[in-house]
């Protein structure tokens, strides 16, 4: 045999010898191995051999070790045809009422057994003239390719019972088992009439085994009892992809620096080092960028798992996500982050339901959103009624399969918003998270949805909690200022008859007409100021007629007036009557509240305008400052909820009562503000006619 065969033989029979390693890795002991693994494995085991023997003549050719190589030939050829008869024999390999032929097995096994015998029993070879250790018996021959023939007949026969629906599984098997008796054939029928191997034939024998391993291995995989699978996990598949893509990378480097540094001349070693450095910056900016990363993930996702997450993992993150103890950040921030995370989305927000309608209370690198949602309209509907992930790109392309839902203008001019995800706990729905467009582009499937649907269950009971503990607070609250008024009416009730008896005495006493004078009115506003403050505390237990239309021009007038004292700049532009649903002082009470608001929180060089307009349907009333303002955090989470002011003397209690107030008549209270450049108040009052009123202005008790 020439030296060059020699070789190839070498590194033929050292794939082989490695493929049937890994094959067998793949093929691990598992719970439901069957017969038909035990077989697999067998003849995987009985190749490793028959490679070994085939190394070890290749590199020290003896007789010996050509008789060895033989024996190891024929029984892994004969172990083929086992493996192949006992997935015949198998109940789950033949059709329904179809008994495999006993009689058939028999006389294969006695064949089989009957070459391998024969071709043991032939002597060795001599090794004259060094070529493939000489000619081999003529028996062994014979009897070798009789074991391609019988495996052919046994391959014919598997396909031929195999039922059509078990194929898919079979044909692999059937390719690759066919393609090494057919070579099996062709080189022992070649060397029966030659008298000999042929020694190019012969070295490529191991490889063409070695070749057919991965078509093994995909038969193993798609029938689960011969094998059990290799579970690999998402994040060692990504830390070893990145790896071999790290050294990849550095080896291309490492060769382009070499050609550099070659060809480079006087400037090569200096042109070899930067381009390192700048290899080096490129790879750690590639390895820290999001976006990269997220496209691995995805890629190894999509092409290597059947599941597209490690949901061990997306669960243990997304648990330590919400319940990380950093006190700085938000819960509603965290809950966003967490969804988005599952989803490589880069932005979110959350929505919840309030009073008056479902309120965007957080938001993830998205601008704040001051619409409110009506907790009746069609999106909250939808979102209640299925429980359904939306997906706006398929809403724009088949919005059919969301029951032509019409979606709210603030979320069509949300630019980049790609999911709606329901928060569905017990008690139903709690809110939705606006997910937008993610770092790449992922198909979203029934896999996504249901990752969603659960991650969302989680994040509303969470927030559910959240709610219903801060409503516990507010009350244990509410309950002790409730306590407290009791004294305090008392005492007040005092001051006011104590005050009223020295008005008395100073009008009945007073010499200094002046002095008299400032005296009435300070104690007037004082006296006017307590019988106010019981009027408000008593205002929760009286009876509240029902709405009637109210005169906001006149009413804003009239708080206008009475606050233009306290700030030259408050400009009321209101020219004609606007009636709206309400309790004319009530309604004056919140106006004149917010422009109280808007007083303390400007400088007295500061300016504060009153409109109101006129709709189709609602009254809109703003009340505009250029003060101080407010964070978009405070506006969002804390604004509303009683007992949060940002004054060092307040309680925190009227804007919460004013939008209670505008809720209960169906209206809404809008805040825009920002720190440093004002605050928009808009309160929208549903629309009434003047005909509608029933009771003189400000008559209406409340």
């Amino acid at each position: 045999m020439r030296p060059d065969n020699l070789h190839f033989s070498a590194i033929g029979f050292g794939l082989c010898l490695l493929a049937m390693v890994a094959l067998l890795v793949r093929l691990r002991r598992g719970p439901r191995w069957g017969l038909g693994a035990w077989a697999l494995a067998g003849a995987a085991v009985v190749c490793i051999g028959w490679s070994a023997c085939g190394l070890a003549f290749v590199i020290g050719p003896s007789p010996s070790k050509w008789a060895a190589l033989r024996w190891a030939d024929l029984v892994r050829a004969a172990g083929w045809v086992v493996f192949v008869l006992v997935l015949l024999r198998e109940g789950g390999s033949v059709q329904a009422g179809q008994r495999s032929d006993g009689r058939f097995a028999l006389w294969v096994g006695l064949g089989v057994v009957a070459a391998v015998g024969l071709g043991g029993l032939a002597p060795p070879p001599s090794l004259a003239d060094g070529a493939a250790a000489g000619t081999a018996s003529k028996i062994g021959l014979i009897a070798s390719l009789g074991l391609a023939i019988v495996g052919l007949v046994c391959i014919e026969q598997l396909l031929r019972r195999v039922p059509g629906r078990q194929r898919w599984s079979v044909w692999p098997l059937a390719i690759a088992l066919g393609g090494i008796f057919a070579f099996d054939l062709y080189l022992y029928s070649d060397a029966v009439l030659l008298g000999g191997l042929d020694s190019v034939a012969w070295s490529v024998q191991s490889a063409v085994t070695a070749c057919t391993v991965p078509l093994l291995a995909v038969a193993a995989a798609r029938n689960q009892q011969w094998s059990k699978p290799l579970v690999v996990s998402h994040g060692a598949a990504f830390h070893s992809t990145v790896l071999l893509a790290t050294a990849v990378y550095l080896l291309a480097v490492a060769g382009l620096g070499y050609l550099v540094r070659y060809f480079g001349g006087a400037w090569g070693p200096a042109l070899q080092i930067v381009l390192f450095v700048a290899a080096t910056m490129v790879m750690g900016a590639l390895l820290t960028l999001g976006t990269f990363r997220s496209k691995v993930r995805v890629l190894i996702g999509k092409n290597f798992f059947k599941r597209r997450y490690d949901y061990r993992e997306e669960w243990l993150r997304f648990t330590r996500l919400l319940a990380a103890p950093n006190e700085s950040a938000d819960i509603y921030v965290r809950c966003i982050q967490a969804l988005a995370d599952l989803v490589e989305a880069t932005a979110a927000s959350v929505w919840l339901r309030r009073e008056d309608g479902c309120r965007q209370v957080a938001q993830w690198n998205t601008p704040a959103i001051t619409s409110v949602e009506n907790a009746n309209g069609g999106l909250v509907a939808f979102l209640a009624r299925t429980g359904w992930v939306v997906d706006l790109q398929e809403y724009r392309d088949k919005p059919g399969r969301y029951d032509h839902v019409k979606l709210p203008d603030w979320l069509a001019a949300t630019g980049g918003a790609w999911l709606l995800v329901p928060l569905v706990a017990a008690e139903g729905l709690t809110g939705f998270v606006v997910l937008m467009s993610p770092r790449v582009r992922i198909d979203v499937d029934w896999e996504v949805r249901d990752l969603l649907k659960a991650a969302g269950s989680e994040v509303a009971v969470l927030l559910r909690q959240i709610e219903v503990n801060q409503a516990l607070l507010e009350a244990e609250k509410f309950a002790a200022i409730s306590r407290m008024s009791t004294f305090v009416v008392h005492d007040l009730k005092n001051l006011v008859a104590q005050l009223s008896l020295m008005l008395k005495n100073a009008q009945r006493h007073g010499d200094n007409p002046e002095f008299r004078r400032d005296m009435l009115e300070t104690v007037q506003h004082v006296v006017d100021r307590m019988n106010n403050m019981l009027a408000q505390a008593r205002l929760s237990t009286r009876p509240v007629q029902n709405p009637q239309a109210v005169d906001l021009a006149t009413v804003l007038r009239r708080v206008c007036e009475g606050k233009a004292a306290q700030r030259p700049g408050l400009v009321c532009s209101i020219h004609e009557s606007v009636f709206a649903l309400g309790h004319a002082d009530r309604l004056e009470h919140v106006f004149a509240h917010i422009v109280q608001n808007a007083i303390d929180a400007t400088t007295p060089e500061g300016t504060i305008r009153v409109s109101a307009q006129r709709g189709e349907s609602d009254v809109r009333v703003d009340i505009v400052d250029d003060g101080v303002g407010m964070s978009g955090a405070f506006v969002q989470q804390r604004l509303f909820r009683p007992f949060q002011t940002t004054k060092e003397s307040g309680m925190g209690i009227g804007v919460y009562e004013s939008q209670q107030y505008v809720s209960s008549l169906g209206g809404q209270l809008v805040v825009e503000s920002q720190e440093g450049a004002g605050t928009r108040v808009c309160i929208v009052l549903p629309l009434a006619q003047p005909e509608q009123a029933k009771l003189p202005t400000g008559l209406e008790a409340a």
